[in-house]
């Protein structure tokens, strides 16, 4: 009985260490798979990165969104202050015209219309003489800043009886 004790114990150790050895395999490949916290990890590691490079490139492209606008508002208003000044600078033209059409005396202000556009003086209304639109014409290209005159003033005709 001894023996078969002996036999039943042998066979039970066997059973023992193959048991062990199966859980030390088992553990080992357990310790080189990843668990789910490293899975997670590591997928919050990427997230993480990922979320990072978008976050650096929205701030890029928004730099440069603003940089563009800033270009844009000082083209608009640089644009609009060369508007301005040239608008000052017809009205400008046009006081020194009627001023100057003032002072002369064989011109009368109050029948001639004065504009200005772009140093550009447009006259219009009605005179008495030829002399006095030529003279209009003249006062007007002496002043300063004046490109060019446009005369539309036309003569009135005067009736016989005046005379």
């Amino acid at each position: 009985m001894k023996t078969a004790n002996k036999h039943e114990q042998n066979i039970s150790a066997e059973k023992i260490l193959a048991v062990i050895g199966l859980f030390i395999v088992l553990g080992l490949t357990g310790c080189q798979q990843e668990g789910a916290a490293e899975k997670a990890g590591k997928k919050l590691d990427h997230s993480i990165e990922s979320t990072g490079k978008k976050i650096e490139q929205m701030t890029e492209q928004a730099g440069k969104e603003i940089s563009d606008a800033k270009k844009e508002a000082g083209k608009s208003i640089s644009e609009t202050t060369e508007a301005s000044g040239q608008y000052i600078d017809d009205s400008v033209i046009t006081a020194s015209v009627k001023a100057a059409i003032l002072n002369d005396p064989l011109l009368k202000v109050s029948q001639i219309k004065v504009t200005t556009v772009n140093g550009v003086v447009q006259l219009s209304g009605a005179l008495d003489s030829q002399e006095s639109i030529d003279k209009a014409g003249e006062v007007a290209k002496d002043q300063k800043n004046v490109k060019s005159v446009q005369n539309d003033l036309i003569l009135i005709a005067t009736s016989s009886s005046e005379e």
